[in-house]
Order: structure tokens, then C-alpha cells, then sequence
């Protein structure tokens, strides 16, 4: 493959974190709402970063990094942390977490397509179709879930909706591309993350204080400190190690194919789904696994 198989099993990996993340933090987010949840995982992140950082590295923060670095990093934060996550969770209020996941899954195509712009980057026919099937599987898998977006639903509502999550998207994988020109000539992956959520942190927090939204950030979490514990573990899992493998992944793999494996999140709610919230497994949520696993192989294989 020309590329070390650690990276693909990286992918795999973030997108399992991923998918138990979105449990912690959507029953988080219930309580607290979705812009306080984003401080204070960002905030939690950067601490587990830093003191894992301090005992791989030796110091809690990259200061070995060039400004180049942390201007390409802090770009991926800016716009996959911040803009790119504040756009796909207005579009879940729009039209629902459903289509909004399956638009999601267009990542692979749009960052293959910017690889293929910026890095130079190409791809075999095999590895194309390989992503196809898995873009089409998440699609089968995704699109089987039930709609919990209300029924009538304004016209320019939609299209907005649909629109930021397709800006989500972009987000996502130009996100990866300014990841991966940040992580060059094997720069540590651990220290590339802490960059880029420290960048995001910065940023939430400075937007939270200009628009008066500190206070109230500590006044939810006073008011539901049962909260606190899905955060953690959804920092853990997800800003913390998800992330973090998600850039050793983009590091030692093409992005069209780490992304591609890593949009296999909603795959790996099938068993979160059956086991832990009883929902009934169909035969297109089964179909659409065997044919995501179909071209997970062909990618491997090529």
C-alpha cells in the first residue's frame, strides 16, 4: 500500500471512540446544551493532552513547535473543532441527526478531493471503490435509522439545514488536510493535537466571553453535575484519544482512506444500539455493514 497499516488501524479505532462519544456527549448535551458542552470538553481535552504530554514528551506543551505548525494546526482546530462542529450541530436542530450524519459521510470524497488539490496525493481505482462502498454501506446504515426530525419542516429550513451540514462536512476534511501539512516529517501526533485543541479552546472561550456566556457555562454545570461524568468520559474517548489517533491516522495513511475508515462511526452504533438502547437491528442496517466491511477489505487489500 506504500503506506504503514498502522494508520488504517488507527482510523478504525477513532471511529469506535467516536461512536461511544456521541452517547456520553449526547446525554451531556441534554442537560447543558450543546455550546457549554463544547467549552468544557475542549477544556478537559486540553488537560489530558497536556499532562500525557508532559510524561511522553517532557513537557505539558509543544513548545518545539514552529509557528508554521501551529498555524496549520491551529487552522485545523479553527475550522474542524470550531466552525465545522458549530455548523453540523445548528444542522441536527434543522433536519435531524439522520441526514445530517448521512451528509456527514461525504467527508472521504471532499478530503480525498483536497488531498488530491493540496498534497498531491492520488489514489488507485480499487482504493476509490473501496470508499465508494463504504460511503454507499454508512449510507444504508444511516439513512435506516428512525427520523426524529418533526414531520412538517420549513422549505428554507431544510436547505439551510442541508447546507450547514454539507459545511460541516467540508469542515471536517479541510480539517484533516491543515492537520496533516501541520504534521510533516513525523512530527508527534500527541503534540499536533494538543496544538490544535488548544487553538479550539482559545477560541470557544474567547467567543463564550465576548458574547457574556462564561458565567452561565459554570452555572450548568452547578446545576447538573451529572453531567460532569459523561463529559469526562466523552473527553476521554473522543477529544482525548479519538482525536489524537484520528491525526496518527491522517499521518501514516492517505487522507481519503484514514477519513473514510474514521466515517465508520455510525457502523459501530449497530451494536451500542442494539446492547445498550435495544433498538431493533434491520436488514438494511445489516446489508449496509457487510457492504461498508466489503469496502473496508478492498482498501486494505489495495
Amino acid at each position: 500500500m506504500g503506506f504503514n497499516v498502522m494508520g488504517e488501524f488507527a482510523a478504525l479505532i477513532t471511529a469506535f471512540l467516536w461512536a461511544g462519544t456521541s452517547i456520553f456527549f449526547t446525554f451531556a448535551g441534554k442537560q447543558i446544551g450543546s455550546q457549554v458542552l463544547n467549552r468544557v470538553r475542549l477544556t478537559l481535552a486540553v488537560l489530558l493532552l497536556s499532562l500525557t504530554h508532559w510524561f511522553v514528551i517532557g513537557n505539558p506543551f509543544p513548545i518545539d513547535a514552529s509557528p508554521e505548525r501551529w498555524l496549520w494546526l491551529g487552522l485545523s482546530g479553527l475550522i474542524g473543532l470550531v466552525i465545522g462542529d458549530a455548523l453540523l450541530f445548528r444542522s441536527f436542530i434543522l433536519i435531524g441527526h439522520r441526514i445530517a450524519m448521512l451528509i456527514m459521510s461525504l467527508v472521504p470524497a471532499i478530503s480525498t478531493i483536497f488531498a488530491w488539490l493540496l498534497l498531491g496525493e492520488t489514489l488507485l481505482f480499487t482504493q476509490i471503490l473501496g470508499i465508494g462502498l463504504t460511503i454507499f454501506g454508512v449510507a444504508l446504515v444511516v439513512t435506516d435509522c428512525k427520523n426524529k426530525t418533526p414531520t412538517q419542516i420549513n422549505l428554507k429550513d431544510h436547505w439551510l439545514g442541508l447546507l450547514l451540514a454539507f459545511g460541516g462536512a467540508v469542515g471536517q476534511a479541510v480539517g484533516l488536510i491543515y492537520a496533516k501539512k501541520g504534521l510533516v516529517d513525523n512530527y508527534s501526533a500527541l503534540s499536533g493535537v494538543l496544538i490544535r485543541m488548544i487553538s479550539a479552546m482559545l477560541i470557544v472561550w474567547i467567543l463564550a466571553l465576548f458574547t457574556k456566556q462564561v458565567k452561565k457555562t459554570f452555572i450548568q454545570l452547578k446545576n447538573h453535575p451529572d453531567a460532569i461524568k459523561f463529559i469526562t468520559a466523552g473527553a476521554i474517548s473522543g477529544p482525548f484519544l479519538g482525536v489524537w489517533l484520528s491525526l496518527i491516522a491522517v499521518q501514516s495513511s492517505k487522507v481519503g482512506i484514514a477519513s473514510t475508515l474514521m466515517a465508520l462511526t455510525p457502523i459501530f452504533h449497530l451494536p451500542i444500539g442494539k446492547y445498550l438502547l435495544k433498538e431493533k437491528i434491520t436488514i438494511q442496517a445489516i446489508l449496509g455493514t457487510v457492504v461498508a466491511m466489503v469496502g473496508i477489505a478492498i482498501i486494505f487489500i489495495c
